[in-house]
């Protein structure tokens, strides 16, 4: 059989050849056919109950027909996770800041041969099939907020450079074969997910600029490149949703992914399914929950863990009830078989990665670009001339911290293989100098005493670590192993790392009379307590009355040893941070941004001592260092940066590789009041380099270089372009300093005098270049007309004014270095037309203390007051009322008991008319109200909207005489 010619149709996987036998199999196993009919082959062939069983994560094999067993996801986010030792690359905050996308494409590339070596190779613990070669990554969520539990998953703040490192990374995890996927990327997680605290019950307040600028920008050139195969649907709510029924999964994410010829497969987060009864009590029973899911375009569900029998029991009796048919349950099942054919599953002898082998994983190919990933991240935040460090033969370097000897996995991490801590890396690249590292933790060591019975707690001292919010977590002086809450309520060192989903090693030392102390476990709130008879002690005591009171004594002053160790070395490198399993981690939010104050006041006694001292920040997310910015000559900042991380510092602080990373989002002083953290309107609450109005201690894109970059020669291609019209932007780079050096040319955008709250800049292009001393290049950003648009809420679509804008070079949002002007030409925007059309609320241009909700449970939005008491009022700008006398609102009013619901409608500072709002009975349950208006309107006005009382708007219609 003759091989098809040209390029393959739309949904069609095409091979060279085909054997001669084809003829023999079954059309499935064809690999001659296209793949939609061997698709539909195949699904022919399962009965409704096989079909039905492949809705959930774990999917049986199916014998009869020779196809195996498949479970959707594998954690892949900076490396294979959960699985075994693999790889470990930087945090994917880390790998944000390197701006680079070759690199964050190789590092995609690397963690999928490890993950097809692991499904090739390695047998999984539980469950039927292999490894699966869907990976759960990457997560395009924006780091809108420094506080978020997450803030590590994900790559910025900023969604074109969040879009151009999702798809890097995609890219290099799908392979580049035109036919088979080499892993299947899978984005996390849609949409608008920013917080742990209370994640499955608390809603994200979209309105149409946020959704269409902000979060959506991130995800929409992803899908639409084809790099991404599938999606992830939020914990959240969106607009009062939940996000495993949004109507954006299919008018959305699907619409976009339409060109490519290849359908999204969408899976659950886990147990999401079920949260949609409880805890979120959107639907009465699960069998509803499951049907909507299903409709809205979940094609997977991942729940019960292995246990698949709850899942499909309730989509079995939603099939019964007729609340889904089987053509819901074939279409979703259609996803997952092509995405498996796209995987090679039934072409094992065409797969062109099936030959990957074991020996891959950390392989020495592996490790190196994890080292030079690792160091690319490093931001240099601040040098007074300090750094590098002066590496004459000799130098001895103070490490100092409860980081600069460990390093940490996070949730999402693999099994690091191996660690090169600072300390290690520093020790490492002084030897060849003739140098020396001496190492102090910094920490306490302390011995608990009862004085019930004089025991010390645990038989042996504790080092004493503060991770924030008072939060320690104590390590046994003789193991080295940390204590740990058990079942029984007993204490026992035996935690060598902490990675748990309920983390046991966490506590706080409380002040009790006398000097004496309580000891508190975070994950319980319970106090240790001691049987006097048995002198047992065990975490049960429910107030501080019935707590055991504990002697605390001082047996090692870690600031003691900091400062000695200090002021015996030519220079301190202090390694603050975070552990990434405590304050702050998946189901929990920071506080706040401030460093540990234990921390802190290590940094400060170092300082005093030795003035030569660095700050290096090793974290999961940006910190208030106000106190370290103003006093110390150098901060640097690294993400968990993975099992190279100590080389990588150790290069940047001596000068053998420049600091080539750039902040991913902004770092905020420390007495900056950040906005509500549930706030999810960045316009509005000033979120983001795009917004904030505060400078910020460090800004989005900042990071410095050992040598200096010059820019020069800013051109345009042209003047003035129209709506849909392109520009290039040309600079000249120039590295004028003594060597070589790395910059990122990032490239901003802002409209001027424009009719909508516009952000104060925002990114449109960047480019990352190494130049050698006194190395000049010219670059050209192609920029078309679109980057300068913005989501016009009265035609519900993006749109460029004409007018006037900025282009601008910068070294980081809050450093323009050249700029020049575009005027953009075309006809200027009408006035809003509000009379005989129907208007959407929630398309307002501003509003003062309003929540966007749900009009239905499956679509719609519609507007309420935030809070009960308080007025709410949506402005519409420039609407055009001529002929206007009377209007309808659609409105929604549950029987509160409340004594007043009424609209007021005004235009300008003119009454136009006040609606009394009735008793639906249902939030869902809508009626339309007309009133007369107190006489004919004219002309073009600001139109006010106030809404008095607890009820819900979703529209309003102006209409004339007629």
């Amino acid at each position: 059989m003759k091989a098809r010619q040209g390029p393959p149709a739309q949904g069609e996987l095409h091979v060279s050849s085909v054997p001669e036998s084809a003829t023999d199999q079954p059309v499935f196993r064809d690999p001659g056919h296209p793949l939609r009919k061997r698709v539909d082959d195949l699904l022919s062939r399962l009965t409704p109950d096989e079909r039905l069983a492949m809705l959930h994560q774990h999917v049986p094999a199916v014998p009869r027909l020779g196809v195996q067993g498949f479970r959707t996801g594998s954690e892949a986010l900076h490396g294979v996770s959960w699985i075994g030792e693999a790889t470990v690359f930087p945090q994917a905050v880390g790998l944000g800041a390197t701006w680079d996308e070759d690199l964050v494409r190789k590092v995609g590339e690397a963690v999928s041969v490890e993950l097809r070596a692991f499904h090739h190779h390695r047998t999984p613990d539980t469950g039927q099939g292999p490894h699966s070669l869907q990976a759960w990554a990457p997560v395009l969520n924006l780091l809108r907020d420094p506080r978020w539990g997450r803030n590590e998953e994900g790559y910025s703040e900023d969604p074109v450079h969040t879009a151009r490192i999702g798809e890097a990374y995609c890219r290099g995890m799908s392979g580049d074969h035109p036919d088979y996927l080499r892993t299947a990327p899978v984005l996390k997680h849609f949409l608008a997910y920013n917080n742990e605290d209370d994640r499955c019950t608390t809603s994200s307040g979209l309105r149409p600029r946020v959704l269409h600028e902000y979060d959506l920008a991130a995800f929409r050139p992803v899908i639409a490149s084809g790099a991404a195969t599938g999606a992830m649907a939020a914990y959240n709510l969106v607009n009062g949703r939940p996000c495993h029924v949004t109507p954006l999964i299919e008018s959305e994410l699907r619409r976009w992914a339409e060109p490519t010829g290849h359908q999204l497969f969408v899976v659950s987060d886990a147990e999401a399914p079920s949260n949609l009864v409880d805890p979120e009590h959107y639907f009465d029973d699960h069998a509803v929950s499951h049907a909507a899911a299903l409709k809205a375009g979940i094609d997977n569900f991942t729940d019960h863990g292995e246990d698949s029998h709850i899942p499909l029991g309730r989509l079995r009796e939603a099939l019964e009830r007729g609340l889904i048919d089987q053509g819901d349950i074939d279409r979703a099942v259609r996803r997952q078989l092509e995405l498996r054919f796209r995987l090679g599953e039934f072409d094992p002898g065409l797969d062109p990665y099936a030959a990957i082998g074991p020996e891959v994983v950390d392989c020495a190919e592996h490790r190196a670009l994890a080292r030079e990933a690792a160091t690319e991240s490093v931001v240099l935040l601040k040098n007074d001339g300090l750094l590098p460090l002066d590496a004459r033969p000799g130098p001895r370097i103070a490490v100092i911290g409860p980081l600069a000897d460990t390093l940490y996995e996070d949730w999402y991490s693999g099994t690091l293989p191996h660690r090169v801590s600072i300390a290690d890396g520093l020790n490492a690249a002084l030897a060849a100098r003739g140098g020396e590292v001496v190492h102090v933790e910094g920490a306490d060591r302390v011995a608990l005493r009862s004085t019930t019975t004089g025991e010390l707690l645990g038989k042996t001292p504790f080092d004493v670590n503060e991770w924030g919010d008072d939060v320690l977590t104590l390590r046994a002086a003789d193991t080295g192993l940390h204590l740990s809450l058990k079942e029984d309520g007993a204490l026992v060192a035996d935690q060598e790392i902490l990675k748990t989903w309920f983390v046991n090693e966490t506590f706080r030392l409380e002040p009790a009379d006398g000097g004496r102390v309580l000891l508190r476990s975070v994950i319980s709130g319970r106090y240790a307590a001691v049987d006097p008879e048995d002198g047992r002690t065990t975490v049960t005591a429910d107030t501080p009355d019935t707590a055991e009171h504990w002697e605390r004594e001082l047996l090692h002053d870690g600031l003691a040893a900091a400062r000695a160790a200090a002021q015996s070395a030519d220079a301190a490198v202090v390694v603050l941070g975070n552990h990434p399993m405590v304050n702050g981690r998946e189901t929990e939010d920071r506080t706040g941004i401030a460093l540990p104050a234990t921390q802190e006041h290590l940094l400060r006694e170092v300082a005093a001592v030795r003035p030569e001292t660095v700050l290096t920040v090793m974290s999961s997310y940006p910190y208030a260092v106000d106190w370290a910015d103003q006093h110390l000559p150098a901060v640097l900042w690294t993400s968990h940066g993975g099992q190279e991380t100590g080389h990588a510092l150790a290069a940047v602080l001596l000068g053998d590789a420049d600091p080539a990373g750039r902040l991913p989002q902004t770092w905020y002083r420390g007495d900056d009041e950040l906005p509500a953290r549930l706030d999810y309107d960045i316009i509005k609450a000033g979120w983001t380099y795009q917004y904030h109005r505060t400078a910020p201690l460090y800004p989005f894109g900042h990071g410095l270089s050992y040598t200096d970059f010059g820019y020069g020669d800013l051109r345009l291609s042209r003047s003035s372009i129209d709506q849909d019209g392109t520009v290039d932007v040309t600079v000249t780079v120039t590295n004028g300093g003594s060597r070589p050096g790395s910059d990122v040319v990032q490239l901003y955008v802002r409209a001027l005098d424009a009719r909508y709250e516009a952000p104060r800049l925002r990114l449109a292009d960047f480019r990352k270049l190494r130049l050698d001393p006194g190395e000049s290049r010219e670059l050209t950003f192609r920029t078309p007309a679109e980057r300068l648009a913005h989501w016009d809420v009265a035609t519900g679509a993006f749109t460029v004014d004409p007018g006037g804008y900025e282009i601008l070079v910068a070294r980081s949002a809050g450093h323009c270095v050249l700029t020049a002007p575009l005027t953009v030409t075309g006809r200027d925007p009408e006035p809003r037309v509000v009379v005989e059309r129907r208007t959407l609320t929630a398309d307002f241009d501003d509003h003062t203390a309003i929540a966007l909700v749900d009009a239905a449970p499956t679509h719609g939005d519609a507007v309420t007051p935030a809070g009960p008491g308080r007025p709410a009022t949506l402005l519409f700008r420039g609407t055009d009322l001529s002929g206007a006398v009377r209007v309808e609102v659609e409105v929604a009013r549950e029987d509160t008991g409340t004594d007043e619901a009424r609209l007021e409608l005004r235009a300008s500072e003119k009454r136009l008319a006040a609606v009394d709002v009735p008793v639906t009975g249902d939030r869902h349950r809508w009626t339309t109200v007309t009133a007369e208006l107190a006489e004919p309107a004219v002309g073009v006005h600001d139109l006010h909207l106030t809404l008095h009382g607890e009820f819900r708007l979703r529209a309003f219609r102006f209409s004339g005489s007629c």
